[in-house]
């Protein structure tokens, strides 16, 4: 049984979003949370929302036990990409891609 969680067109670098996520793959819940709690990074606030609610499907949606919880997969891929243009001197324009990402989490129990 396993439970996910996705979040959607979420502001932030995809590349940002990966360095995070290669830190709590495979890990239980409990310390998943603490290193999302304890790492200063951009992206640590939305995962760990995400995160929550992955548990909280786990818990209510499939009755799992949250003691024995782990992340078995977690990914991103490039959502959206807003593209805006920067004044440059001489009436030249460069180009500023706002870029975002569609992030999945799932959590699978301990056997």
């Amino acid at each position: 049984m396993e439970a996910r969680a996705y979040l959607r067109n979420a502001r932030i670098s995809p590349r940002k979003v990966q360095i995070v996520l290669d830190q709590i793959r495979n890990k239980p819940v409990e310390i998943a949370m603490a290193t999302l709690k304890h790492t200063p990074k951009a992206a640590c606030e939305p995962l760990e929302k995400l995160l929550k609610s992955a548990i909280a499907n786990a818990e209510n949606n499939h009755n799992m036990d949250k003691n024995n919880l782990y992340v078995a997969e977690c990914f991103v891929s490039p959502g959206t990409i807003m593209k805006r243009i920067r004044p440059r001197a001489q009436g030249r324009a460069y180009k500023i891609l706002k870029r975002s990402s569609h992030v999945t989490l799932v959590l699978r129990e301990k056997e």
